[in-house]
């Protein structure tokens, strides 16, 4: 029964210290970019956007709003010619989605302030050809 016991406590204890490292600060204190094409979990706002079928170079919106904070924007395409968003502000990228074609679809998520911002697709001739509009975030 002694045997059972010591056993028993082994494993208490081996599950504490994995508890305790797990919870351990790894002291890593880079800050990381804003640009991500995961789905946050939780909170803020989300939007929906997509592309003509057709593969015309447009967005099926040309403008967003939002509340400040968190704001995902879940972009899906249906046409055969790929196509992202990128998310800015004064020139600079805040977030980025992956390029998606055939059905696919992708999201750029940024925490963002009160301001405009621009949306626009990334791939050569797509914004020039009319594929941007505008976030307003309140």
């Amino acid at each position: 029964m002694r045997k059972a016991s010591i056993a028993v406590l082994a494993v208490a204890l081996g599950l504490a210290s994995t508890a305790l490292v797990a919870c351990g600060d790894d002291d890593d204190d880079q800050v990381a970019a804003p640009t991500t094409t995961a789905a946050p979990t939780g909170g803020g706002t989300t939007l929906e956007l997509s592309a003509p079928e057709s593969g015309a170079f447009a967005y099926d919106k040309d403008a967003l709003s939002a509340k400040a904070g968190l704001v995902t924007i879940n972009f899906t395409n249906p046409a055969s010619v790929s196509h992202d968003v990128v998310l800015e502000q004064d020139g600079n990228e805040l977030a980025k989605s992956e390029l998606v074609s055939g059905g696919d679809s992708s999201t750029a998520t940024a925490t963002l302030k009160a301001g405009k911002y621009v949306y626009f697709c990334d791939v050569p001739g797509h914004r020039d050809g009319g594929m941007e509009g505008t976030l307003t975030v309140k």
